[in-house]
């Protein structure tokens, strides 16, 4: 596990303003009623209820969900997304035709090129930020760093104005590495749950005493030690569970649910690994798949090592090839099982890299034009915007000229919220009683279908 990873049985606080919808589901009600002193029967109309309430959760299933393909270190979109082979800035990839006529993708990602039709291309991001550290937060959350507010990502977002109707963690985040998703002034309940490799298991979610000492830890000694943790404190919404006893029962039921059989990537077989690449990003985006089927809200999959200041083509073609095959399958293993129309990808980093390559073989950080990948919701599909004729003036200055549209990090973020069904416009309080929205972009309507 990661330095910053969380076990189930970490703290997950429900702070009034982030407390999710309560879960009722025949299972629960039947676990309930068991538990119960005095025997309560499960009567055969509270369980009619309960099936009528399990298939309302299904229904809302419907509602969107969020895939987040992250290339930690800036990625060049001249050696992937936008090629310039043959100019001076073109380094040593070729272009490739795609599923789109007339588009090309760099050589590196012949996978890809195929599953183009699925995607909406951006090739005109800017960004104000060139810092990894700077960069990741204001891709993440919309918002660049101030020291007056943490803003949440934007899964955290989602899963803020989504039902909490699974027994697992409804944010996750797969690989992570030094800035992983967090959920801000929304409280840590909505920061993402991490894990690694997914062909490892996950720690701490296996019993290791009987179930009747589990029992006795579960009930008179914990009822114990809360009460004496509770006396004194001042009053709050729900004086009888404190944050720790909060955790503690959704720890409990993640580690009894059938929803764990989502983190098996193994159950996929092995042909399907090696189509993703099986290897821990493959792994982990098949994962992710597996978890938005089971309901999840957000997935981050992390695949780091893009900072190519040196050795540009060597970096980027060895990242690109981890990246190809999963990226491609993941397109595709969507529209097949019909999750698309319900999931918004998004694959991207935090800036790309120099139209000039240095004197030591690499590209330096460049805001100020790259590419970012979009699928799936009501994002359109075969379709490019925006356009670079990158170049290099007489004094080796780096230049990224537009021939089309530009967007900015905030309206990115406005109509990702838009394609997930989320009003961006909404304004908040933060827990300082700072009013903010959720973006103070403007959604591009160019990217969204009935544009």
């Amino acid at each position: 596990m990661h330095e910053h990873s969380q076990s189930p049985l970490q703290s997950d606080s429900n702070s009034a303003a982030c407390q999710g919808y309560a879960r009722f589901t025949r299972r629960n009600l039947i676990k309930t009623s068991a538990m119960v002193s005095g025997g309560l029967w499960l009567t055969r109309l509270a369980e009619q209820l309960a099936i009528a309430s399990e298939r309302a959760v299904d229904k809302s299933t419907q509602t969107k969900s969020l895939l987040m393909i992250w290339l930690q270190g800036g990625p060049s979109q001249l050696e992937t997304f936008d090629p310039h082979a043959g100019t001076k800035i073109g380094g040593d990839v070729k272009a490739i035709s795609t599923s789109l006529k007339g588009i090309e993708l760099a050589d590196t990602m012949p996978a890809t090129a195929e599953q183009l039709h699925h995607a909406c291309l951006v090739r005109s991001m800017i960004s104000k930020e060139g810092d990894h550290e700077r960069a990741t937060y204001h891709l993440k959350t919309g918002w660049r760093p101030e020291p007056t507010v943490r803003h949440p990502s934007i899964g955290s977002v989602l899963c803020h104005q989504s039902p909490n109707n699974i027994e697992i963690p409804r944010h996750i985040s797969i690989l992570p590495s030094q800035w992983p998703a967090r959920a801000g002034y929304l409280g840590p309940s909505l920061d993402a749950f991490q894990i690694g490799d997914a062909a490892e298991p996950i720690p701490n979610l296996t019993k290791r005493v009987p179930d009747e000492r589990m029992q006795t830890r579960l009930g008179p000694l914990l009822d114990t030690l809360e009460s004496e943790f509770q006396r004194g404190r001042l009053a709050n919404l729900d004086r009888q569970r404190t944050v720790h006893r909060t955790a503690t029962d959704r720890a409990v039921t993640m580690m009894s649910s059938d929803q764990l059989t989502a983190f098996d990537v193994k159950a996929e077989g092995a042909e399907t690994l090696q189509r993703f690449g099986d290897n821990p990003f493959g792994r982990g985006c098949l994962a992710a798949i597996r978890l938005l089927s089971a309901g999840v809200r957000c997935v981050e999959v992390e695949l780091n090592g893009w900072d190519s200041h040196i050795n540009n083509h060597q970096f980027q073609t060895s990242q690109a090839k981890l990246l190809d095959g999963a990226l491609a399958a993941t397109l595709s293993e969507l529209s097949q099982r019909g999750l698309l129309d319900n999931t918004v990808v998004f694959c991207g980093g935090e800036f790309g890299r120099t139209p000039r390559i240095n004197p030591a073989e690499g590209r330096d950080h460049w805001p100020h034009g790259f590419s970012v990948l979009l699928a799936g919701g009501r994002l359109r599909r075969g379709y490019v915007h925006g356009a670079t004729a990158a170049a290099i003036d007489d004094r080796a200055n780096d230049l990224t000229k537009f021939t089309s549209g530009t967007v900015t990090v905030p309206d990115l973020h406005a109509t990702l919220l838009d394609a997930l069904g989320v009003d961006y416009e909404q304004e908040n309080m933060t827990p300082i009683g700072r009013p903010l929205r959720w973006s103070d972009g403007k959604s591009v309507p160019q990217l969204l279908k009935n544009a």
